[in-house]
């Protein structure tokens, strides 16, 4: 089977949250979230699928699963308990995201410490989106000259995608929605959440609100009328 065939079959399994979701979101956050997209039992049992296609896909090898921080870590952690098959586990750090809703210059915070080369390589993030990021990380993950790399994402956004990147394994087909929760933040809130919410307009445009003052200070203090 070809890798594009192969990514083809992979991202059939990956199933579309829908209307069918009755689960509530809890009375403390429903001035700030829209409504629960995905629940902690969807993520639960898509999880354990994408963990039994990765271990039959690396069936008697070691792989050495790179995460990105700081995103992944709910994900990551339910992912690699599932995983049956030996491996290592490293970290790159990036930063793409401020207070505000627009992604910003990528900055790479930690790079990685163990070595990839001639090793198969999973990279694991929460979301694909514009895949800036993504493209970014596997061209430097290549310049180490791993054996292989196949990546990992918990949720597709294609409606917003820029770059020309696609992963290999797909947890949820999302809508082009803003989403928080299982490890998602805004402004580094809701991460602890355990399901993928709907955060509500209001929260992210008052944040943006407070944010472009500052910005428009910023510009004058350099020199304006």
């Amino acid at each position: 089977m070809s890798h594009r065939n192969f990514q083809r079959v992979i991202k059939s399994r990956a199933p579309r949250p829908g209307a069918r979701n009755n689960a509530r979101v809890p009375p403390r956050w429903r001035n700030e979230l829209e409504r629960i997209l995905i629940s902690d039992e969807q993520i639960a049992r898509r999880i354990r699928a994408m963990s039994r296609d990765i271990a039959r896909d690396y069936a008697s090898r070691e792989l050495v699963v790179v995460s990105l921080l700081n995103g992944t870590v709910m994900f990551l952690a339910d992912l690699i308990r599932n995983l049956s098959l030996p491996l290592r586990l490293d970290f790159i750090g990036v930063s793409s995201y401020g207070a505000g809703t627009e992604s910003g210059e990528l900055v790479f915070t930690k790079e990685l410490r163990l070595s990839v080369r001639g090793r198969d390589v999973l990279l694991v993030d929460d979301i694909l989106d514009t895949g800036k990021t993504l493209y970014r990380v596997l061209g430097k993950l290549r310049a180490l000259k791993p054996r292989r790399i196949k990546t990992c994402v918990l949720l597709n956004k294609a409606a917003r995608r820029i770059e020309a990147v696609e992963a290999d394994y797909v947890g949820f087909e999302i809508p082009d929605l803003f989403v928080v929760g299982y490890g998602l933040d805004f402004a580094e809130r809701y991460r602890n959440l355990p399901f993928v919410g709907v955060l509500h307009p209001h929260v992210y445009r008052q944040a943006s609100q407070r944010i472009a003052p500052a910005r428009r200070r910023k510009t004058c203090a350099r020199g304006c009328d």
